[in-house]
């Protein structure tokens, strides 16, 4: 494991694997190339579960430590089912609600128990669950990138979830120092 001294952003995500995870790729490819990136291209597939926090990067084994007993706990005595709610198309924000109370309180765990002595702000838990297609996108395609969501995403489609631990480098380059299987 990399154990670099200087501060970097992390991020607690859940991400899609699987068919479902697949028909996002395509979108999120055939998006860009018919209609220009938009903001969700900086991003994979995800759901967010904390918001960005600052830490040194000599801190990442405490996160590390907090979320395997935090997923090793909740596996024991919580349902990590995450449903698919539905998908949302405004003017300025497209994407796929999901529920997933069982993973809220894991995370939430995870926040309580986590005990790094280098961080300086609080953990910003995510309180709506949600996986975004399209924000910041010119409003002229509001339209068609509703349609080609509509095409290629069956909300039906077969998916696991993994919580995943991520850096976010200075480039926008992403770093995934480890996942968890949300499947029983």
């Amino acid at each position: 494991m990399e154990n670099r001294q200087q501060e970097s952003q992390y991020i607690v995500y859940l991400c899609p694997v699987g068919e479902l995870n697949r028909q996002l790729k395509l979108y999120f490819a055939q998006s860009r190339h018919s209609f220009g990136a938009n903001k969700a291209h900086q991003y994979m597939p995800h759901c967010s579960l904390t918001g960005f926090f600052t830490d040194l990067d000599r801190s990442v084994p405490y996160y590390l430590d907090a979320l395997e007993l935090s997923v090793r706990e909740a596996k024991q005595h919580l349902s990590l089912n995450v449903a698919i709610q539905r998908l949302v198309f405004s003017q300025t924000w497209h994407g796929i609600e999901l529920q997933a109370d069982g993973i809220k309180q894991l995370v939430a765990s995870f926040a309580q128990i986590e005990n790094s002595p280098t961080r300086q702000e609080s953990l910003r838990l995510k309180d709506w669950l949600h996986l975004s297609l399209a924000y910041g996108f010119n409003s002229q395609h509001g339209e068609q990138l509703e349609q080609l969501a509509r095409r290629t995403i069956e909300l039906e489609s077969e998916v696991d979830w993994e919580l995943r631990f991520y850096r976010k480098n200075p480039d926008w380059t992403w770093y995934c120092f480890k996942s968890w299987s949300m499947s029983v």
